[in-house]
């Protein structure tokens, strides 16, 4: 049960991280659970959270702030800069 959590809230917070960075219209769903999935280890480590905590607010707004995190750096990476 705990894997099909990650991908539902993995999806929905790399797709509100797409859509702030406005990256939405060029990728789909599994990209948007891959960024959200990504975002979330990145979030964590930096704002110190565990992947045992469970679903709170601060582990959300760690995840969405992770995936924009690596949405500016993969927009860094392929146009120069960050959007």
């Amino acid at each position: 049960m705990g894997i099909i959590i990650w991908l539902i809230i993995g999806g929905i917070v790399g797709w509100l991280a797409s859509i702030i960075m406005r990256t939405d219209a060029q990728q789909g769903i599994f990209l948007n659970i891959i960024v959200g999935i990504v975002g979330a280890f990145i979030g964590g480590l930096l704002l110190g959270g565990s992947i045992n905590a469970g679903i709170t607010l601060y582990s959300f707004l760690a995840s969405l702030v992770g995936a924009l995190i690596l949405l500016a750096i993969v927009n860094l990476v392929r146009r120069g800069r960050v959007r």
